[in-house]
């Protein structure tokens, strides 16, 4: 498995459950404590979360991380 296809994996991961929580990028990315671009960067796979910055994700979303990791 690529890293490309890891970090497009995590970010179809991080905006499914976004979504599905009805935030838009810029109200979670405020909950996170992140910027709303980095946000955007994750979720088109661009981006190599930190794993602090996984955290912040993760208990926003209301998940562990490996919750947030399951299938990838």
């Amino acid at each position: 498995m690529s890293d490309d296809s890891i970090l497009k994996k995590f970010g179809e991961r991080v905006r499914q459950l976004r979504k599905a929580r009805g935030f838009s990028q810029q109200s979670f990315a405020a909950t996170c404590g992140l910027d709303r671009t980095y946000i955007g960067g994750i979720e088109r796979g661009e981006r190599n979360v930190a794993l602090r910055n996984m955290e912040a994700i993760a208990k926003s979303l209301g998940l562990s991380v490996s919750e947030l990791t399951t299938g990838l």
